[in-house]
C-alpha cells in the first residue's frame, strides 16, 4: 500500500512539473449506490456528491483528474438482513443505513475530441463516522475504507464540465462479520466547474 501511495504522489508530482496548465474547481452531483449481498435491496439508492477537483494535463491529449469528494447515501436493507443479523445488533430499529465517506478519485483522462474524453483509474473511500473527527477517521482508513475501479467519459464545454462513471469496489464492506459479503457499485453523474 505505501508503495502505491509513493507511486501516486510521484506521478500527481512529475504531472504538476510537466503539466503547461492546472485547472481546480468544484463539482457537484448524483450518485446511483448498489450494495451487492444478501443484507441489502437489490436496487440502486439515490444518493449525492460534492467537493473538488483538479485537472493537470500531460499533453495535449492525456490529463489527470484527482478529486475530493464527500458522499452521503441512504442504503435501503433487505428483509434477509433480519434472519443474518438477529444475534449481532437489533436490525428492526434500522430501517435504513446512512453511508457517508470520503472519497478520493484519480483517473487518467484521454481526450478524443475537444470537447469528449474517457477516464479510468481507481478510487479511495474513507467510512466516515460522524461521532469522531476527521483525524480519528482517518486513522481508521485502512480498517474502513475502500478500493474501486473507475471508468467514465466526460464533456468538457470551456469552463463547464458534465462527467458519468461507473465504480465497482474491489473489497468486502461488512465490518460486522463474514456471514454475508458486501460489494459496491456506483453510478455517478455530475456537473462541474473549472477556473
Amino acid at each position: 500500500m505505501k508503495v502505491c501511495i509513493a507511486s501516486l504522489l510521484a506521478l500527481v508530482l512529475a504531472a504538476q512539473t510537466k503539466a503547461q496548465f492546472i485547472k481546480i474547481g468544484p463539482k457537484a452531483g448524483a450518485n446511483l449506490v448498489k450494495i451487492d449481498g444478501n443484507s441489502f435491496k437489490d436496487a440502486y439508492n439515490l444518493g449525492y456528491y460534492a467537493g473538488a477537483f483538479a485537472e493537470l494535463r500531460l499533453s495535449s491529449k492525456w490529463y489527470l483528474q484527482p478529486e475530493l469528494l464527500f458522499n452521503e447515501t441512504q442504503l435501503a436493507k433487505s428483509s434477509d438482513f433480519r434472519d443474518i443479523y438477529r444475534n449481532v445488533l437489533r436490525p428492526d430499529s434500522i430501517g435504513k443505513i446512512r453511508l457517508q465517506t470520503l472519497s478520493i478519485p484519480l483517473t487518467l483522462n484521454w481526450r478524443l475530441a475537444n470537447v469528449f474524453s474517457l477516464s479510468a483509474g481507481t478510487q479511495f473511500s474513507l467510512a466516515l463516522d460522524r461521532n469522531e473527527n476527521l483525524l480519528r477517521n482517518a486513522g481508521n482508513t485502512f480498517s474502513r475504507g475502500e478500493m474501486a475501479l473507475l471508468g467514465g467519459a466526460n464533456l468538457n464545454l470551456g469552463k463547464f464540465r458534465i462527467n458519468g462513471r461507473y465504480a465497482v469496489g474491489l473489497q468486502n464492506l461488512n465490518d460486522i462479520d463474514n456471514r454475508d459479503e458486501w460489494r459496491s457499485q456506483t453510478v455517478q453523474l455530475g456537473v462541474g466547474f473549472v477556473f
